[in-house]
């Protein structure tokens, strides 16, 4: 049944593409101005100036190409300057005496990568332990590889409270931790 069904489909849009093509062989391009003068809404007054008729007949006959770079030149002579159009106007006073403000301030640093730079000797089985214990999902032998392959970051994204404390930590145990 699905195969009838599917051959049938199949058969359908070769039919109908076929008579399309027949249809749009004949211009070069599809015309707009026939599908708005179809609709049922009323077409504005036409401007009884025949110098601005013939202006707009010429230019609905343009390709799109064609009126990119009528738009172009256009411009160009007219000496029009591209500009992008704020969202809210009003409101971008305020807020660029606010950048302002902010921009003489340094910013502080609120987001911290905790890295894992160097160590003692002696205090390797106790880093290589806490490294464990911060990380449930790694095992013993992988958390001594982290270890042993230094610099390694060993927290991504923390605040600064928790950025410090986990420093604090490692720097007690004999470890070497910059905060990035």
């Amino acid at each position: 049944m699905a195969t009838r069904c599917s051959s049938a489909l199949r058969a359908f849009s070769r039919t109908c593409r076929a008579s399309r093509q027949r249809t749009l062989a004949g211009p070069s391009r599809c015309l707009a101005t026939d599908a708005a003068a179809s609709s049922s809404s009323p077409a504005p007054p036409l401007p009884s100036d025949p110098k601005l008729n013939k202006i707009v007949d010429d230019i609905s006959g343009l390709t799109l190409l064609q009126a990119a770079d009528l738009v172009t030149i256009l411009k160009a002579r007219l000496n029009i300057q591209e500009i992008a159009m704020p969202a809210a106007a009003p409101a971008a006073a305020p807020a660029a005496a606010a950048e302002e403000s902010e921009a003489e301030k340094p910013k502080e640093k609120t987001v911290f990568n905790v890295k894992l730079e160097a160590f003692d000797a002696a205090a390797k089985p106790k880093i290589i332990r806490e490294v464990k214990a911060m990380v449930p999902n790694l095992t013993l032998i992988e958390a001594k590889k982290f270890v042993e392959s230094l610099p390694q970051i060993l927290k991504e994204n923390l605040s600064k409270e928790d950025a410090e404390k986990l420093k604090k930590t490692f720097t007690d145990l004999g470890a070497t931790v910059a905060l990035e």
